[in-house]
């Protein structure tokens, strides 16, 4: 237990009292990503006395996330640093009792598994329906709640789901819609205070969860910074629901994803080794003479060829910016880093 003065005014607060800041300071809890939703939700669950966190990206940060993501700085994306590592480095300033635990890796239905092995809750920071379909249908089948959170423009949604109290997100959105449906950020656009009111309710929501999940009920959350708008809509399970009704676990079940996969509105394409992981160091000595601006930072190597930076990672994952054709990037892969 952390000394009882750093969260006396929080404990404070009737509902959640000394016996929930306990449970909140005993809690484990996974969270996807760490860009724009994961970094508020981050910083506010530190900051609040979450006992350990585990936090999960793929990706590295980019000037284009300094407007909205809240843990990263102008060197973090000239050094195009994980973002995991970057969002420990600011979350390990704050103190307090939260122990962090940090992965920069894709999450498949292998990772996810391991990963949430005795969480409390999931938490949704991440910009891609895929992995939100996944982690659904993980936390139905294992009873785990999680919160859904989705912000485009200057507004968004959120849903608490309790597996078995109320329904879960394919209640709601029983199919992921076509590609291109739906607007993003990058069609649409997005600020900074959608993203912090998001974040903030699921924050506010997850606290609940991990202090009073008794007296918990779950709704639909539609928020509107620009206009003010706030609705709450209660939704009952879906009784014909294929996932916490029937049981089905397609995107848990499915094979494993593409090999390589387009990053929404990013030029670029995230290619997964197939083969042996390759040696970071003999691939460094390797490219020294035949590629551009070769530089090993930490555990990343990235470099220039082709026209194209590359940015590889420990597992053999790389970032191949410059494209969006997922073949033309396998090739890249495959002449520079290796198959």
């Amino acid at each position: 237990m952390s000394s009882p003065s750093r969260f006396e005014r929080q404990a404070r607060f009737a509902p959640l009292g000394d016996a929930g800041q306990a449970r909140l300071e005993d809690a484990r809890v996974l969270l996807v990503g760490c860009g724009a939703l994961g970094g508020v939700l981050a910083q506010s669950l530190t900051r609040a006395g979450i006992g350990r966190l585990v936090l999960v990206d793929r990706d590295v940060v980019e000037v284009t996330n300094l407007p909205r993501q809240v843990l990263f700085e102008d060197r973090h994306a000239r050094e195009g640093t994980p973002k995991v590592e970057a969002a420990l480095e600011s979350l390990e300033r704050i103190g307090g009792p939260t122990r962090f635990e940090t992965h920069a890796l894709h999450l498949d239905a292998d990772h996810l598994t391991t990963l949430a092995q005795g969480c409390d809750l999931v938490l949704d920071g991440t910009d891609n329906l895929a992995t939100r379909y996944l982690i659904n249908d993980y936390c139905v089948r294992e009873g785990v709640p999680w919160i859904y959170g989705g912000v485009v423009g200057a507004g968004g949604l959120i849903l608490a789901v309790r597996p078995g109290v109320g329904p879960c997100m394919r209640c709601v959105f029983p199919d992921p819609p076509p590609s291109g449906v739906l607007p993003t950020c990058d069609t649409a656009g997005v600020i900074l205070p959608a993203v912090g009111a998001v974040a903030s309710m699921q924050a506010g929501l997850a606290m609940r969860l991990l202090a009073d999940p008794a007296k918990f009920e779950p709704a639909l959350i539609e928020l509107d910074v620009w206009h003010g708008d706030v609705r709450r809509i209660a939704l009952p399970r879906a009784e014909a629901c294929p996932c916490c009704g029937r049981r089905e676990f397609p995107f848990l079940e499915a094979p494993a994803a593409d090999t390589a996969v387009s990053l929404c509105g990013r030029n670029t394409v995230q290619v997964r080794a197939r083969g042996q992981r390759p040696d970071l160091d003999r691939l460094t000595e390797r490219l020294t003479s035949t590629a551009q601006d070769v530089n090993r930072a930490g555990p990343l190597l990235r470099f220039a060829a082709d026209g194209f930076r590359m940015t590889v990672f420990p597992d053999g994952r790389a970032l191949i910016e410059g494209t969006e054709d997922t073949e033309r990037a396998l090739a890249i892969y495959d002449r520079w880093i290796g198959s």
